[in-house]
């Protein structure tokens, strides 16, 4: 054997150990961190001290409840002291007091409890510190489900490493680590009665099937849609969670679950002659592009009015920004739908919708605090590039050589 495919050959020996081994740990740290967070939320508070009496002052600015909501949160605060009250919505309307005497209380690691009255019960305790460990425990809770994203990550990169190049496998565990790290930096809040830890582990599935997704799109690979059909899956569960982006719910159930059963079936009826792996792709006319702009502006100003003037209430978003999200909401489903069209017909042009897509989504999760989902928009435009810049490469040389043969 020469002396040089011979240190090849040891060189990839010792790269795949180092992968196997850094997944063992990823897989290890996960486990870690989730018994951890498991660990302190179900911990015992101890025997708690009385410490005396504090006056509370409601903190109204995130209540915007109507007669559809069943429960109603009110919280009250004096520094950082907190004491949340849940009340019927027939309760919470005849609420007229801006002020409460609350009973404060301190275990034994030192932790603050707060009362609306006096000698609580052992369960209201055992409840009322659980909910004060599960928050402060998020971020442990984020970093084990990060983690083991990760993972799931490197999996694929090296059971399919053939499949992908050493760009894209960069690009895909970059992303997902950067996702990881901002889910533990910025853990997502508790709403709509489901805790902020499921919520997170939502967006970073969200964000692992979708950049995984977009990969495969920019291959020209027919088993993206396999994996669309989880994307659709996880993102209709967080409109539920949310209760919000119903446009983009209604979009993907009824139009993004189907068009991607069909869309499989298309290109796998039209594989490259050469590389069975890759699809035939094209572009558009520009005439097409003009009718298509045309019903994209007409939906957007339809279905957003339509979403604007529903009374729907949801703790995430509400007031002038939940018209404003509207709009954009359907401005998205209608690119969204454009876009799946363009995948289906196996067209370049669904690189130019993803980029307006993510631009749409991006500004939607910056006005309400999303900010894990920015890294997914991240990968989005950064691929989107590189996806366009394939397609266009494939099309250009597969023209020349259909010229050639004329």
């Amino acid at each position: 054997m020469p002396e040089k495919l011979s240190r090849y050959i040891e060189k990839n020996k010792t790269i795949r150990t180092a992968e196997i081994i850094l997944l063992v740990l990823l897989v290890l740290g996960s486990g870690f961190s989730l018994m951890r967070g498991y660990s302190k939320v179900h911990s015992d508070p101890g025997e708690i001290s009385y410490m005396g009496e504090l006056e509370m002052i409601r903190d109204d600015s995130e209540e915007d409840y109507d007669e559809d909501s069943t429960v109603c949160d009110v919280i009250y605060v004096n520094g950082d002291q907190k004491l949340i009250l849940t009340y019927p919505y027939e309760e919470y309307i005849e609420l007229d007091n801006n002020q409460i005497t609350a009973y404060q209380y301190v275990t034994q690691d030192g932790t603050s409890m707060c009362f609306d009255h006096k000698d609580p019960t052992r369960s209201e305790i055992d409840n009322t510190y659980q909910t004060i460990m599960a928050e402060e425990a998020m971020p442990i809770f984020n970093l084990g489900n990060g983690l083991l994203i990760v993972a799931l990550s490197l999996c694929i990169v090296l059971f399919w490493s053939r499949f992908f190049t050493t760009y894209e496998k960069v690009w895909f565990m970059s992303i997902m680590v950067l996702a990881t790290i901002v889910s533990v930096i910025f853990p997502e809040e508790s709403a709509n009665g489901v805790n902020g830890i499921v919520i997170m582990l939502l967006y970073l599935l969200d964000t692992f099937l979708n950049i995984l997704c977009e990969l495969l799109i920019s291959k020209q690979s027919r088993y993206n849609f396999l994996v669309s059909v989880a994307v659709e899956i996880t993102e209709i569960a967080i409109c539920l969670v949310l209760m919000y982006r119903f446009a983009t719910m209604a979009t993907t159930l009824f139009f993004w679950l189907p068009i991607d059963i069909l869309s499989f079936i298309n290109w796998t009826k039209h594989k490259d002659d050469v590389e069975d792996e890759l699809t035939i792709v094209r572009r558009l006319k520009g005439y097409q592009e003009l009718l298509i702009i045309l019903g994209i502006i007409l939906w957007t100003v339809v279905i957003g009015y339509f979403l604007s003037g529903l009374d729907i209430s949801s703790d995430f978003v509400s007031g002038d920004l939940e018209v404003l999200i509207a709009y954009l909401d359907a401005c998205a489903s209608a690119v969204g739908v454009a876009n799946g069209l363009f995948i289906f017909f196996r067209l370049r042009e669904q690189w130019i919708a993803w980029y307006i897509c993510a631009l749409l989504e991006a500004i939607i999760n910056i006005l309400t605090g999303q900010y894990v989902l920015l890294v997914l928009k991240l990968g989005y435009f950064t691929n989107t590039t590189y996806g366009y810049i394939k397609w266009s490469r494939y099309i250009r040389t597969h023209k020349e050589e259909a010229a050639s043969l004329l």
